[in-house]
């Protein structure tokens, strides 16, 4: 048999993915208000008959005056695309969509861990592990050269990138917000990926588009796959990744019609961990990301890992490269530290774990201070992925930027 594996994505309409991105604007727009607050937020989403909800809850401790957390949740589901009942919700509407907020401030047991003016007075605000992960499958072939991500998650971040940019444009006006993807890379004998064997795409769409065909349901199923294969998968994959008899399988019940969203399916935030960081491939501490503040290490430290892991791969030291590190909450130095390349090092993990300890510093100030985490960044990370994408100018996804001094010093 074939070897295969699969990884999942979904778009930023996603009922999970509405509440990831509310609660990340929230983090970001208390940051821009004070870099130091301290944010932990949730967001619970249900579009029901006749209104739909929107449910805020958590601690927020923040030197000014509290952002507006109603308009934050109103302005960034609308700006996904949920400004109309008939698809799902219209969080613009207070006739519509309510909006409950639950929010204190931040425990005085935890303040007390992670208040402090030096990098070792600053503590992990929880205990728990977090993994980073990179590999050498996303390079080959000069689309995704620089990734070092695992090829099923990349294409699957990918494809669903691609239908949230369609979904702002307008490109396609029969295409809504919530959506999937799925898919599955063959890998050949030697453990390389060889191509694509399978897409899944599941898309919300347009009551009316069977209209268009004279209510002719299979016509209108038709017209979605052609659309999905040409615009937005065989636009998103690059070329030779897939052969000419790759499975395409697009909305496998038949229809996905409004109303969607958060009437199809409640969002809390939080809940698609997986698919926000390598799709299954490397493991997971179990810590989500969205709505909250990198004095969280859940996001901070997972982000920093990621960070070094890539560096290691790119410093040509192994093609595959697990970091796990560990915290007690309220304290800065690691508990343990431990870097697996899974057979593919050029020198031993053990020898390899030294480097990036000497290399990196795990150390919750430190980890804020490199990657630059106090600043309102967190928004761009909700929906598409946290890793294995381009950094931007604007320093976004600074843990995808690599030092060319910390390359040198792991080669040392």
């Amino acid at each position: 048999m074939a070897t295969l594996f699969t990884s999942e994505s979904v778009c930023a309409g996603h009922p999970d993915k509405v509440c990831d991105a509310i609660s990340d604007a929230i983090v970001d727009a208390c940051l821009k208000i004070d870099s130091k607050a301290r944010v932990a937020v949730e967001t619970l989403v249900k579009g029901m008959r006749e209104t739909a909800v929107i449910i805020l809850a958590g601690e927020v401790t923040i030197d000014g005056e509290a952002p507006d957390y109603e308009s934050i949740a109103r302005n960034t589901a609308a700006k996904i695309g949920y400004n109309n009942h008939s698809i799902g919700m219209d969080a613009t509407s207070s006739e519509f969509c309510q909006v409950a907020v639950h929010i204190t401030t931040q425990s005085a047991n935890i303040a007390q861990g992670v208040d402090g003016a030096s990098l070792d007075d600053v503590g992990a605000g929880d205990q728990g592990m977090m993994f980073g992960y990179a590999c050498t499958e996303t390079e080959v072939g000069g689309q995704l050269h620089g990734r070092y991500f695992p090829l099923s998650a990349a294409l699957a971040q990918r494809i669903c990138r691609r239908l949230d940019m369609i979904v702002a444009s307008g490109e396609i006006d029969w295409i809504r917000p919530d959506g999937k993807s799925q898919v599955t890379v063959e890998y050949d004998a030697a453990g390389n990926p060889s191509h694509v064997h399978t897409v899944v795409v599941a898309v919300q769409h347009d009551d009316a588009l069977k209209d268009r065909f004279d209510g002719d349901i299979n016509a209108e199923q038709q017209h979605i796959f052609e659309t999905i294969k040409s615009q937005v998968v065989e636009h998103a994959i690059p070329a030779h990744w897939l052969p000419t008899d790759y499975r395409l399988v697009v909305n496998g019940t038949g229809r996905f019609a409004d109303p969607g969203g958060p009437y199809a399916d409640a969002g809390i935030t939080g809940r698609k961990i997986v698919a926000d960081t390598y799709g299954g491939v490397a493991r997971h501490g179990g810590g989500a990301f969205s709505g909250k503040d990198p004095t969280k290490v859940d996001r901070s430290a997972t982000y920093y890992t990621r960070w070094a892991a890539k560096h290691v791969v790119a410093a040509e030291l192994a093609s595959r490269c697990e970091i796990q590190v560990a915290y007690v909450i309220g304290v800065a130095q690691p508990v343990s530290l431990r870097v697996e390349t899974f057979g593919t090092g050029v020198i031993s993990d053990s020898e390899l774990t030294e480097r990036v300890a000497k290399v990196f510093d795990f150390r919750p100030a430190a980890i804020t201070r490199d990657l630059k985490l106090h600043r309102p960044l967190y928004s761009a990370t909700a929906a598409g992925g946290h890793f294995g994408r381009p950094p931007t100018e604007e320093g976004h996804f600074e843990w995808e930027q690599l030092d060319e001094k910390r390359l040198q010093a792991l080669c040392l």
